[in-house]
């Protein structure tokens, strides 16, 4: 599909009006008349000299200015495998995603989810036998990221959102809702577990993972940057692994546009440094086990019938 240069001249309105510059001034800076300028963004056409100087002038990137350089993921089959390339060759990986990170998640935790995700597909969804199907296409592209992580070890950068780790000590690693009581039991139990791992991962002090709790909110979509000799990718996506899985609605997307990798940086750091980090973020989710344990432990058992005779 071509060039909807309407649609590029609304942006560069958007983008003039926010900059806080006159037209004249944009129009005198980059050599143009301020009639030429109005042209353009009625939707005429402009030599792409000039729209590399509004660009530039403007701080925004050519893609998002065209319109261009966006990759949407509508399937969590393709978003798994596209961050399993990005992986491959990422020196750094920043993880905001869910509960806990898949990569550094135990090897118990990736053998349940397969059943989790199967059970997070409703019996009348449409299309289930096909996102069926999808579960094995995924499971073995999570599988082989877990097996590329631990061949390579490239940096990684996990906030966790407390709020969510709470949801997922309380809840469980479940799929659907409800569960046979021994079934929730088992879940719960895997949770605490998962969350147990990742105490233990922040007291090992391992190099190149840095892990921290975020008290504070945190965006619902997930996130990951991805940085190679440089260059610098980030994925936003709806799918989500664990704690009420998603693997069926919802579109994932991916860019280089350094906006898009800079604002989301800023979350990152501003997220980072306040987080709880080192022997705070460990007694803190130790701390949160034995809450829960503590809670589950005060609930009466279901009281028996006596028997009759």
């Amino acid at each position: 599909m071509g060039l909807q240069y309407e649609d590029i001249g609304r942006r560069l309105k958007a983008f003039r009006l926010a900059s806080g510059l006159s037209a004249d001034e944009i129009a005198q800076r980059i050599g143009i008349s301020r009639t030429a300028l109005y042209r353009f963004e009625k939707g005429e056409l402009a030599k792409i000299e000039t729209l590399e100087k509004l660009s530039e002038l403007l701080d925004v990137s050519m893609p998002t200015l065209l319109g261009v350089g966006m990759e949407y993921m509508p399937s969590a089959v393709s978003y798994f495998e596209r961050t399993r390339q990005l992986e491959e060759k990422a020196d750094q990986i920043i993880v905001l995603a869910g509960p806990i990170s898949f990569l550094l998640a135990s090897d118990q935790f990736e053998v349940a989810l397969e059943q989790v995700l199967r059970e997070s597909v409703p019996d009348d969804a449409p299309r289930r036998d096909r996102t069926l199907a999808d579960v094995d296409a995924i499971m073995e592209i999570l599988h082989a990221r877990k097996q590329t992580y631990k061949r390579r070890r490239p940096s990684i950068v996990n906030l966790m959102s407390s709020v969510q780790i709470e949801k997922f000590l309380t809840n469980g690693l479940i799929g659907r809702r409800p569960l046979t009581e021994s079934k929730r039991a088992k879940r719960l139990e895997i949770a605490r577990q998962e969350i147990e791992h990742f105490a233990t991962l922040i007291e090992e002090n391992s190099m190149g993972v840095q892990i921290g709790v975020v008290c504070d909110t945190l965006p619902h979509n997930g996130f990951q940057i991805f940085r190679e000799n440089g260059k610098r990718t980030i994925t936003i996506s709806p799918f989500r692994l664990g704690e009420d899985p998603n693997i069926r609605v919802g579109v994932a997307m991916a860019t280089s546009a350094p906006e898009a990798i800079a604002l989301h940086e800023n979350i990152v750091n501003e997220a980072w440094r306040t987080a709880l980090k080192g022997e705070a973020a460990a007694k803190y989710l130790r701390n949160l086990l034995d809450q829960h344990k503590a809670e589950t432990s005060a609930v009466p058992a279901p009281r028996r019938r006596a028997r009759a005779g």
